[in-house]
C-alpha cells in the first residue's frame, strides 16, 4: 500500500464535512497516523499545513511545535483505537478541545519563535505516555 498524501486525507475528511475546523483536523490526524505511524504522520501532516499556509497567503499561521504536539497527542490514543473514527473522537473527547496543549505547553512557550520554527518539548507536563524526560 503507498503512502497517502495530504491533499488525499484531506478529501477523504471533506468527503462528510462541512467546513475543516479542529475537529476535522484531528480526523485527517488520526487518518494520518493510523496509516503510516506516528513519525511519518508527523512529517506528512505538518508538510501539508505549512504547505496550505503558504498556499493561502498566510505562512506565518504554520507553527512547527503545535502541528507535531498534536500529531504525537492523537497519536497515542489512536494506538488504542478501532477503524472508526467518530467512536474515537467519542473516547477522547480531550482531543477536540482546540486548548488541549495549554495542559502541556506555558502559552510563552509556544509564543517563541524556537517553538514556531522547530520542535519544542513540553514544559507543563509531558504528554501521555511519556515520561519528563520525553
Amino acid at each position: 500500500m503507498t503512502e497517502p498524501t495530504f491533499d488525499a486525507l484531506m478529501a477523504e475528511v471533506m468527503a462528510t464535512a462541512e467546513r475543516f475546523g479542529h475537529r476535522e483536523h484531528v480526523h485527517l490526524t488520526w487518518l494520518a497516523v493510523r496509516r503510516c505511524g506516528i513519525p511519518a504522520a508527523i512529517a506528512l501532516v505538518s508538510d501539508g499545513i505549512r504547505r496550505t499556509a503558504r498556499y493561502a497567503g498566510a505562512p506565518q499561521k504554520y507553527h512547527a511545535t503545535v502541528s507535531r504536539a498534536w500529531v504525537e497527542l492523537v497519536g497515542y490514543y489512536a494506538a488504542e483505537s478501532g477503524d472508526d473514527y467518530a467512536a474515537f473522537a467519542d473516547r477522547h473527547p480531550a482531543l477536540l478541545d482546540k486548548r488541549l496543549l495549554t495542559h502541556y505547553y506555558r502559552p510563552s512557550t509556544l509564543a517563541a519563535p524556537r517553538a514556531k520554527d522547530g520542535w519544542v518539548e513540553p514544559d507543563l507536563a509531558p504528554f501521555p505516555g511519556r515520561d519528563a524526560a520525553g
